[in-house]
């Protein structure tokens, strides 16, 4: 007997997925800014990692209003 999942397994785990690649992005970013120890380098370093989180928790808040997090 073939058993079937609903859709918002499917959407929990792609949801999971995407979240989980962006946030392997960090490391290589985090490596490249270990060298920059000056205050301005760190400054330039930060702008553009704080736009990449920004956008990621912005997703996550509108993926969690919209209630595809909710395991009914």
């Amino acid at each position: 007997m073939r058993r079937r999942f609903q859709w918002k397994y499917y959407v929990v785990a792609m949801l999971f997925s995407l979240f989980d690649i962006e946030v392997i992005f960090l490391f290589p970013w985090a490596g490249a800014v270990l060298p920059l120890r000056d205050n301005f380098g760190l400054l330039i370093a930060l702008a553009p990692i704080g736009v990449f989180l920004l956008i990621l928790v912005l997703g996550l808040v509108y993926e969690w209003s919209k209630g595809a997090l909710d395991w009914e």
